[in-house]
């Protein structure tokens, strides 16, 4: 899948799923459930010392099981890890920061690099180093009144929003109408109950109506 596809599905789907599990065959699951529910681009985080491991068996999962797919990496601090996930097959990085040496490793590889930023000068410094879309995290401690206000400066900054967003129609409604291009949705998408019933079919529902909710508010805006 080439980056501009990526990035054009994240939009227009709207929420970005993001989830950790030391364990290969819940991360399966998770992933068939978020697809099931429409998602069609998903975030494995680097969180743990199996990381790579699953990762790379979910690269291969994917693309034989779930067509149409983009598996992305989140969590990379440093361009080694980056050009370590690319050469398992990475589709897009996710960073909770901005390093530019991670920018330059997916720009030759011509893959997605969604730096985090927090700050104007940050934004500015993601779009130098060649970032399309950015992601303001934490969400919740920064706030929608400044994804709103920044929409002056930088009327077409393209911004993920990751960290606080809920899967209800007040969040939703609230990140969307500030100018959000999607959401990142992680732990509400996959409470810890939840998954130790292994209820994916609860999953599923939460991942369609986040994405149902998404096309509602911009339906009515």
């Amino acid at each position: 899948m080439d980056k501009e596809t990526i990035l054009i599905l994240l939009n227009e789907v709207g929420i970005l799923p993001l989830f950790y599990d030391a364990d290969v065959e819940v991360a399966k699951e998770v992933i068939n459930a978020s697809y099931r529910g429409g998602a069609r681009a998903f975030e494995f985080t680097n969180r743990g010392e199996n990381a790579y491991n699953v990762f790379t068996a979910l690269v291969a999962y994917t693309k034989e099981s779930l067509p149409g797919m983009a598996m992305g990496i989140g969590t990379i601090y440093d361009a080694e890890t980056a050009q370590k996930y690319i050469d398992a097959g990475a589709d897009f990085i996710v960073t909770p920061c901005l390093n530019p040496a991670v920018g330059a490793a997916c720009l030759k590889a011509n893959i997605p690099w969604i730096p985090g930023v927090s700050t104007l000068t940050e934004i500015y410094n993601a779009q130098q180093a060649g970032a399309e879309v950015v992601k303001l995290f934490p969400g919740e401690v920064v706030g929608s009144k400044f994804l709103r206000a920044i929409r002056g400066p930088m009327p077409k900054v393209k911004i993920m929003v990751t960290g606080g967003v809920q899967p209800t129609s007040e969040s939703i409604n609230e990140w969307f109408g500030a100018g959000a291009y999607a959401v990142g949705l992680g732990s509400n998408l996959f409470p810890k109950d939840v998954l130790a019933a292994g209820d994916y079919g609860w999953i599923e529902q939460k991942v369609a109506d986040s994405i149902a909710l998404v096309s509602a508010f911009r339906k009515g805006s």
